[in-house]
């Protein structure tokens, strides 16, 4: 098992909310799809190397945003303080600001959704 994680899923309430806050704070595109019928943006991968990990918002009845759960963390290598700056004006709300670990930097957001979710930079 290289990765512990191979797949993650940060859940929406407002599925068009939440795909457009990951897209602004993270200036990227996801990918909307569906899978099983459920709306899926992906956050980008490559679909052939099983060793990198993906994941996607997704707007599943079963799921429901929290602020008191696991935590993901998004790879914000290099534009850390950049995707910060944007939290705010996008709906979200910085919990933890840019804090060094010793291996890089984290922070943690609280996102449109309601959803707590860590940023990683090496």
């Amino acid at each position: 098992m290289k990765n512990a994680i191979n797949w993650f899923e940060i859940p929406s309430t407002d599925f068009a909310r939440a795909t457009a806050f990951y897209n602004t704070i993270l200036d990227v595109t996801l990918r909307v799809e569906v899978f099983g019928g459920i709306p899926n943006a992906v956050f980008s991968s490559s679909a052939n190397d099983h060793s990198i990990v993906g994941g996607a918002v997704v707007h599943n009845p079963f799921f429901k945003p929290a602020a008191n759960g696991v935590v993901p963390y998004i790879n914000a290598t290099g534009v850390l303080d950049a995707v910060l700056s944007r939290v705010e004006g996008a709906g979200g709300k910085v919990l933890m600001p840019k804090t060094d670990i010793g291996f890089g930097s984290i922070a943690i957001i609280l996102d449109s959704e309601g959803n707590r979710v860590g940023l990683h930079s090496y």
